[in-house]
């Protein structure tokens, strides 16, 4: 594997001078923190959720962000519609595929917005992503449990399929086109301490979509952003409390001189 080392400090100087706005429809159980990390890094989150309004909240806005973490059928609709929106206005757009694989309705409404929004990234758990792959898989809820299979041969597999960037989030995170793939190995165990660190990384993603077109890339880097800054605040962290704020202070205070030292990106040839 090769560390990439190049060029990826960059980001975080556009993301502040264009700021852009992402727009959510995402985990009602999250929201505040995904528009907090969203703010933090430099971004302008909105969440827009009714059917009346997402359409011409797309038309503004520079990325879409779709979370299936607290799903409704109405949701779905409103994601349909947000996602033909910023297809036509060429925006890239993120699935959380949160809970796929836990029961059939998740599992069917994700492969649903799949085959009917053209997807930029396609992010989950080793379980969630395995399930919209068609892989055996073991899911409790939200968390994945196994997996039968290769996880990077999985990710390109499904990349390759779908046309679409593939995000395996876990201790390692694994991120693949089909033609690029790459680990990303920086984060803390307290990321696993509290609620929500999956959905702001999927917004975090979503904002680094909005300034580099380079879709596997941008994920890549924005997971070693985010797995730097837990890093950061467990340095100075007595518990799970304590660890969030720090987790904030230190997605605000992100640096190019710290992200170029510190990440932890490889690419595997």
């Amino acid at each position: 594997m090769e560390k990439i080392i190049n060029n990826i400090s960059e980001y975080l100087k556009k993301i502040k001078d264009k700021k852009p706005l992402v727009h959510h429809i995402t985990n009602w159980v999250t929201i505040y923190d995904c528009a907090n990390i969203t703010r933090s890094i430099g971004a302008l989150p909105v969440m827009a959720h009714a059917e009346e309004e997402v359409e011409q909240m797309v038309s503004i806005s520079d990325a879409l962000v779709l979370n299936i973490g607290t799903l409704t059928t109405d949701l779905v609709r409103s994601m349909l519609l947000a996602g033909h929106a910023a297809n036509k206005k060429g925006i890239p757009i993120i699935l959380d595929v949160v809970g796929a694989g836990a029961t059939k309705f998740r599992t069917m409404k994700a492969k649903e917005i799949l085959k009917n929004v053209k997807i930029s990234v396609l992010k989950g758990n080793s379980s969630e992503i395995a399930t919209i792959a068609g892989v055996e898989s073991e899911t409790k809820g939200v968390e994945s449990i196994s997996v039968k299979g290769d996880l990077i041969e999985i990710a390109k597999k499904l990349a390759d399929a779908e046309e679409v960037t593939v995000v395996i989030t876990g201790k390692e995170d694994i991120i693949s086109n089909g033609k690029d793939t790459y680990v990303c190995k920086n984060g803390h165990d307290m990321l696993g301490k509290f609620v929500g660190t999956g959905c702001m990384a999927t917004s975090l993603i979503g904002v680094f979509l909005s300034v580099e077109k380079d879709y596997a890339l941008a994920s890549a880097v924005a997971l070693s952003c985010f797995g730097i800054a837990g890093e950061l605040a467990a340095e100075n962290s007595k518990g799970p409390g304590s660890y969030k704020n720090n987790f904030f202070d230190a997605i605000f205070n992100l640096d190019s001189e710290l992200v170029s030292k510190l990440n932890k990106i490889y690419k595997i040839s």
